[in-house]
């Protein structure tokens, strides 16, 4: 299982401590979405803001094979793309999809959900039911149709109290709901800006289950990063060439 994070610059803490933590919480691996974060992997250096008609939460790799063997987790590069509108995010995505294994867009407004889900080239639409934003029936069978999964962030009931946890409780029943209905990929996190605020999957299995959510569903959302990164770097290999047609090695026959 793996989780994906926020680390410094835009996080409170680095690389290093969300591997370790995550490490003994049992996780697998981290994606790592922040700004620059593994350019500072080993420190507090800034990396500076990367910026490109839209903000971008970017992680370009330094060393993540390094951290890994270090922590006994995979940590994985990723861009997190906060755009005002459509056009800002396609530009965006189209500069980062060679270069990151998984790409996210930051949802929570009609257009930008709608754009995400209907983009075969975006792996995650993460936070959709952040700052009002909704996913009906029609954006659930495009995320399904175009395989970009749904984010079930679960940080705002971890981390919220009284009316604010309460309307994430609701928020999440009614994304529930949806996606399962409409078989929709989707995903798990706590969004996690803090080592402090990474939860254990046994954790993260409660809280799905006072949304609706049985345990093994809660689970698979957090399996689904690591296929992502999975079949995502398998595509990123010198040997792929489309979905079911690879280069293989083919000997002279000498004449």
């Amino acid at each position: 299982m793996y989780e994906a994070v926020h680390a410094y610059p835009d996080g409170e803490a680095t690389v290093a401590r969300h591997a370790a933590t995550a490490a003994r919480h049992g996780y697998d691996g981290i994606v790592v979405r922040s700004r620059d974060a593994l350019d500072a992997a080993g420190d507090e250096a800034d990396g500076g803001a990367v910026r490109s008609g839209a903000e971008t939460r970017s992680s370009p790799v330094r060393d993540p094979t390094a951290l890994s063997e270090e922590h006994g987790v995979d940590v994985v590069d990723a861009v997190e793309i906060d755009a005002d509108d459509p056009t800002s995010a396609s530009g965006a995505v189209g500069n980062y999809r060679s270069d990151r294994t998984v790409v996210c867009v930051v949802g929570g407004d009609d257009a930008l959900n709608r754009f995400a889900v209907e983009q075969s080239r975006v792996d995650i639409l993460v936070r959709p039911m952040a700052g009002g934003g909704d996913v009906n029936h029609v954006l659930a069978k495009a995320a399904r149709d175009n395989g970009v999964r749904v984010e079930f962030d679960f940080g705002p009931v971890l981390r919220e109290t009284g009316g604010k946890r309460v309307r994430a409780l609701s928020d999440l029943r009614k994304l529930r709901e949806i996606v399962s209905h409409y078989d929709a990929p989707y995903v798990v996190s706590a969004n996690a800006r803090s080592h402090l605020e990474l939860r254990a999957p046994r954790e993260l299995v409660a809280v799905g289950e006072a949304i609706g959510f049985d345990a093994e569903a809660v689970r698979e959302g957090l399996r689904a990063w690591g296929d992502l990164v999975d079949r995502n770097r398998d595509r990123r290999s010198e040997a792929f060439i489309e979905p079911g047609v690879r280069r293989g090695k083919h000997e002279e026959d000498g004449c």
